[in-house]
């Protein structure tokens, strides 16, 4: 019963590796989704982030201004931290209630934490394959821009504030090069499967 923790940088190709690791029929469990359904209105997680960071950060709905959200704590790591603190733990408790009931339905399933920020919060947990999508900066970078419209020095300040490339790439244990074609991002991660498999 594999638990596999797949991350890269932004723009690195991995939720294309995510979608055909679930075609293949693994389970995937996607980190981004969790952070969003923790902070549903009406949730403790809200309830708390509005406390830390003023009632300003809700929407007049009571949802959660994630635009302004952002540019309150962007660039500044105490308030990171403090977010992070409030978030994470919850975003931890609901992934293992999900990896378990994906292991309770299938005990030979294969299932896969889709995990941007694998290093700043998650790099001890037991996985058995720690997976990278790895593509140049320079080349995720243009693609922020020419594939998302990203301003440039918008995709410059998204890049700078994650972890960079060597220090996710030390952690690997099976990196995939999604620096070439979309064909070879997917025959690298048939292969991947196969292995999860064999």
């Amino acid at each position: 019963m594999p638990l596999i923790a797949l991350t890269g940088g932004i723009a690195s190709g991995k939720s294309t590796i995510a979608r055909r690791l679930a075609e293949h029929g693994a389970v995937v469990v996607d980190a981004d989704g969790l952070v969003r359904e923790v902070q549903q209105p009406g949730s403790p997680v809200l309830a708390a982030i509005a406390a830390e960071f003023g009632q300003d950060v809700l929407t007049p709905a009571g949802e959660l201004d994630r635009a302004g959200l952002a540019s309150r704590v962007f660039g500044d790591p105490d308030a990171v931290g403090r977010l992070n603190a409030i978030v994470h733990p919850a975003v931890r408790e609901e992934s293992a209630r999900r990896f378990r009931a994906a292991f309770e339905a299938d005990a030979e399933a294969v299932v896969v934490y889709d995990v941007p920020l694998l290093l700043e919060a998650r790099a001890e947990d037991p996985w058995e394959l720690i997976v990278v999508a790895h593509a140049p900066a320079a080349l995720r970078r243009e693609r922020l821009v020419t594939l998302r419209g990203m301003a440039p020095a918008d995709a410059d300040a998204r890049m700078s504030a994650q972890v960079d490339d060597e220090r996710r790439l030390a952690i690997a244990d099976v990196v995939i090069d999604t620096a070439g074609d979309i064909a070879d991002t997917l025959a690298q991660t048939d292969a991947l499967w196969a292995r999860l498999t064999a």
